[in-house]
């Protein structure tokens, strides 16, 4: 199986072209956990496969290290496009369908820009228990279900934080979780502790939660850079509540994964 590592500063995937249906009957899933593995595997938090869509330009799905689908994925989604323009499979702007509805991704000089759709804070005062701590949390609803926190600092075991706020049981589905400082109107640091791939360095539709959570909460404008431990994204949103996100996607390596054939159904 033919597959090539790429990454959104430094979100990574294993991205598999599957829009020859070459890989119909194939267990994703198992693949996911086997080769996302960093030390037994090739070493990602997920795997994007890219299908065929009746919709769109193709289809994209995640299924994240521990197994399990996610809606939607704002840095994979870069990465996908980025594919599929310097592959010559289409041409900017580029349309994916993903389990959160068709996505548009615009390519902008060595950028993409995509259009997230409407981020809905669910609860701008929610009490949430956390491994050490309780918290206000503010919930957004950005294509997969976010708790956003605001904090002072991140002098406190935040993985440990999110793992059990992930699994909170006010989440039947868990949840991402991002803990946001806000260092001033136009700039939000953010750290990610991401549903089904645990600490990353960076979560594409986490900081357009955090951006969302911060103009309802008073604390931004709708326009910021919101950095992440693998880099920076702009975060804006427009008319309509939209929310645009901007950021690089890179490709790092091809390769070849042999003696998969027992994956298949």
């Amino acid at each position: 199986m033919r597959f090539t590592k790429v990454t959104g500063i430094g979100n990574d995937f294993v991205l598999v072209d599957n829009l020859g249906n070459s890989y119909k009957s194939f267990d994703f899933v198992s693949f996911a956990k086997k080769y996302c593995n960093r030390n037994f595997g090739i070493g990602a938090d997920g795997v994007l496969i890219v299908s065929p869509s009746k919709k769109a330009d193709a289809r994209m799905r995640l299924i994240n290290a521990d197994g399990s689908e996610a809606e939607m994925c704002g840095n994979g989604i870069r990465c996908v496009a980025k594919y599929l323009i310097d592959n010559r499979m289409a041409k900017s702007p580029v349309k994916i369908e993903t389990l959160a509805g068709i996505k548009t991704v615009e390519q902008v000089g060595v950028n993409y820009r995509v259009d997230m759709g409407v981020a809905k804070v669910t609860s701008a005062a929610a009490a949430i228990n956390g491994f050490s701590r309780n918290y206000v949390a503010t919930l957004v609803d950005a294509g997969n279900p976010h708790c956003v926190i605001f904090v002072e600092d991140f002098d406190f075991d935040w993985q440990k934080e999110g793992k059990q706020i992930e699994r909170n049981k006010m989440f039947p589905e868990r949840t991402n979780v991002e803990f946001v400082k806000v260092n001033s109107p136009k700039k939000l640091e953010v750290k990610v502790w991401e549903r089904g791939a645990g600490a990353t360095l960076a979560c594409g539709t986490g900081a357009c939660a955090a951006l969302a959570a911060a103009v309802a909460n008073d604390k931004a404008g709708r326009k910021a850079a919101v950095k992440l431990p693998g880099g920076a994204l702009e975060a804006e949103i427009a008319s309509g509540n939209r929310v645009y996100m901007t950021g690089p996607a890179d490709v790092v390596f091809e390769g070849d994964v042999a003696g998969v054939n027992h994956l298949y159904s």
